[in-house]
Formats: structure tokens, sequence, C-alpha cells
């Protein structure tokens, strides 16, 4: 694992792809700093991390897209399967890399707080435990990421589809105003999200009959579900959008709460994303 995160590092930081992805994430907060801390004199740090957060849309993956796709691309993966090591650590070297890229910048960004406390009074507590909480975000964002990048061995296609699920994460909140929710709209929709995961899961193993066995029973839990207790779906779909949102949960700790099951519920998504992309990686181990 470590000799995967040397060389990811250097990769990284031989290319422009560290340096562009900092230079994004510095200019977006330094531009929140100057339109909250200077400009309306806002001692609040926190609400320029909340400004920041769309950067994430962007620069996540442009980090991640090539973290495996091109592995894939060049063939250079079919190495690292004849290593000593397995698929777990490869990730997790992979991984690991790219957090160390992502605190590159959000050492310096740590240095605002402090600075802008020698001109007033800011929020150092609230400031910095929304620090972590941008991080452990940010990671999350990045597991995902690396999920997306181990599906496909095109660079672009990985980092389009990365934006539009960060995106659609980011504005989850917002859409669920709109989206149907009555019993049936709820219903109608698990129903397509249930098929989205069959989806991946033969993407995944390559086994058509575990995949349509699970969406199957699914299914049935579902309908017996909608049958046995219609109310149970009524504004299902909305509620789920918003406890799903990374950026949500974030908003708690800018608003000074630190939420303690939004730092859990980040790194179940960090695992979660990272044992897919174990998976994957297997998948192709053995094909």
């Amino acid at each position: 694992m470590i000799a995967v995160l040397k060389h990811e590092l250097r990769t990284y930081f031989h290319s422009l792809t560290a340096y562009v992805f900092g230079v994004f994430l510095l200019a977006f907060i330094g531009i929140g700093a100057m339109m909250y801390n200077i400009q309306a004199a806002v001692s609040n740090f926190e609400y320029v991390l909340s400004f920041g957060c769309l950067v994430f849309v962007v620069i996540v993956p442009i980090l991640t897209m090539r973290v495996i796709a091109e592995e894939r691309k060049q063939k250079t993966d079919q190495l690292l399967y004849s290593l000593p090591i397995t698929s777990l650590q490869v990730i997790m070297g992979k991984f690991l890399a790219l957090l160390v890229v992502y605190l590159v910048p959000l050492c310096i960004i740590c240095m605002y707080p402090l600075i802008f406390a020698q001109y007033g009074d800011v929020y150092l507590l609230t400031s910095y435990g929304s620090i972590l909480a941008f991080f452990i975000m940010g990671a999350a964002l990045i597991a995902i990421g690396v999920f997306i990048s181990s599906l496909t061995d095109n660079q672009g296609f990985a980092a389009g589809i990365g934006i539009a699920v960060i995106l659609l994460n980011y504005y989850s909140v917002s859409l669920s105003e709109y989206v149907s929710s009555t019993a049936f709209g709820s219903f109608v929709s698990l129903m397509v999200i249930i098929f989205l995961i069959g989806v991946v899961i033969k993407t995944l193993t390559k086994n058509f009959n575990l995949a349509y066995a699970i969406c199957f029973a699914m299914a049935v839990i579902m309908c017996i579900v909608y049958i046995v207790d219609t109310t149970a779906f009524e504004g299902l779909l909305p509620s789920i959008m918003s406890k799903l949102s990374l950026f949500e949960r974030f908003y708690s700790f800018v608003n000074g709460v630190f939420d303690l099951t939004g730092i859990v519920y980040y790194i179940t998504v960090i695992v979660f994303f990272l044992f897919l992309s174990v998976q994957s990686l297997e998948k192709r181990r053995y094909n």
C-alpha cells in the first residue's frame, strides 16, 4: 500500500493535477473570504466554507477521474494485479494519495481563521469544527469519485458522471421540493432506484442472476410494504433526498452545531464506496 501511495503522490505532484486542484480550491475559498470576511466584515469563517462547497462539483471529478480509469485504459492495471498486494491495499493507497493532495491546500486554509482573528473576533471553535467537517465531506466525495473511476476506462466519462452525481447531491434538497410527495410517486421512484441498483450490481459482478434476484426481492418487499401501509410512502422520496445530501449535513457545522451523526454518515459513505471500488477491482482481476 505504501508503494502505491508513493507512486500516486509522485504522479500527482509531477503533473498539473495536484496544483490545479489546489489552485481552484484556494481560489474559491479566497473569493469567499474576500466577500464575507473582508468586504462584508463577517466574523464567521465557516460561511466561507459553505460558499466554497460548490467547487467540489468540479475539482473532485477532475482529481479522481484518472485514478483507476487511466490504469484500465493503458492496461497498467495488469501490473497491479501481479503485485503481492490485495485490491484493498491498491484502493487504499490511491485513496490516501488523493487525501494528501486534498490536505495540502486545506492546511493553508487552516491559517485563515488565525489571520482574521488578529483583526476581529472569529469563532475559532466553530471555524475549525467546520474545517474538519469540510475535510471529511471532501473525503467522502473523493471516495465516490474513486468508485466512478473504477467503472470505466474513459477519463472524460468518469469526470462527466462524477460532476453529474455531485451536482445532483448538491441540489438534492432543492430538488426534493419539486418531486412528488405522494405515496404512489414515491413508490414508483423507489422502484426505479431499485432497478438502477440492479444495474450497478450487474456491472460490478457480471452476474445477471444475482442482480435479478436482488432486484426482485427488493421489489417484492417494496410492494408488500406499499400494500400493507401506503401512508408510509407519503413524502418518503423528498425525505430520502434530503437525508442523503452530503452538503446539507455540512450546513449543520456551519450553523455552529457539531453534528456527530453527520461525521458518522460521511465515514459510512467513505467505507461504502471504497468497498464498492475494491469489488470493482476484484471483478476485473478475476476476469
